[in-house]
């Protein structure tokens, strides 16, 4: 996440307020309990310890980090106080339902959330009206909105679909010249698979992230207004819903990532026929996924 971003900044000065609270050779807590605190991903906080370690305010060897200074007010990022953009709105939206396990028919209090996302009342309503053209959210009889959960007919429709979207997108894929910006894309991509297989045990959480990632980049390639549309829903659904079953997901993961890598080899070999077959293949996890997650839910 780049340092100029918002979410960044304010992140950033909230740890530098926690660090303003120990002393100096105190230790920090871990990434995964500092980004509960600060309520952001594992990514933004690794960014901002990154920022502490390069102003010489903590000492950061491995899964230890302690404090070397007391913060300054001259440390202190600037935040804008500028009204998030719609598309900023989306991805948060996302990520807080992504992160904090919102679980279906939860109530959506319109105040609570136009603060929580910096963004004025009538903004969210027509957010979530967006929303609720998917089905994703819903009003309610005496007003107000809910999350809406998912049917196991609902989440098969999409899993085709999805198919379809993104068999097209490979096929799109390979055809590309050499110089489209893709290939290089895809080779960040394929670093960002490996290094994240070698430290799974501590990261796993990140996968759905890169997943995302990965997945956006691929159909990023067909210029289409709907497939863009339909994007949020993928989004929500294979990147939150899936995730109700936390059985085994540090191996469910792990086995995506091979599958990601295989899916990238074949389109870089633009082996066509290999590159479908990795693709289906992938699809086909990610939908029985989706099944089992929505039938232990439903158990749950």
């Amino acid at each position: 996440m780049a340092r100029t971003d918002e979410r960044f900044r304010t992140a950033f000065n909230a740890l530098l307020d926690y660090c303003g609270t120990l002393k100096r050779g105190d230790e920090l807590p871990s990434e995964l309990a500092l980004a509960r605190h600060l309520e952001v991903s594992r990514t933004v906080v690794r960014s901002a310890l990154d920022r502490l370690r390069d102003e010489g305010i903590i000492a950061w060897m491995g899964r230890n980090k302690s404090l070397l200074r007391t913060p300054k007010k001259s440390d202190r990022l600037v935040v804008q106080s500028d009204q998030i953009s719609q598309e900023e709105l989306e991805r948060q939206f996302l990520d807080w339902i992504l992160r904090f396990d919102v679980p279906p028919g939860t109530s959506l209090n319109v105040t609570e959330l136009a603060r929580k996302f910096r963004v004025p009342a009538y903004g969210l309503q027509e957010f979530l009206a967006s929303l609720s053209r998917f089905s994703l959210v819903s009003r309610r009889p005496r007003g107000g909105w809910e999350l809406v959960g998912f049917t196991l007919d609902y989440a098969l429709e999409l899993s085709d679909f999805r198919l379809m979207l993104e068999l097209n997108a490979v096929s799109h894929l390979i055809a590309l010249p050499d110089d489209h910006a893709i290939w290089k894309r895809l080779a960040e991509l394929a670093d960002e698979h490996r290094r994240l297989a070698e430290d799974i045990d501590e990261r796993y959480h990140d996968f759905s992230g890169l997943d995302e990632r990965f997945h956006t980049a691929i159909g990023g390639v067909v210029r289409n207004r709907f497939v863009a549309e339909f994007q949020k829903v993928i989004t929500l659904i294979f990147h939150y819903h899936y995730q109700w079953d936390k059985t085994d997901e540090r191996e469910r993961n792990l086995a995506a990532i091979g599958e990601h890598l295989r899916l990238i080899e074949a389109l870089q070999a633009r082996d066509e026929a290999a590159a479908t077959s990795a693709a289906r293949d992938h699809l086909l996890t990610s939908k029985q996924t989706l099944v089992s997650s929505l039938r232990s839910h439903a158990l749950a």
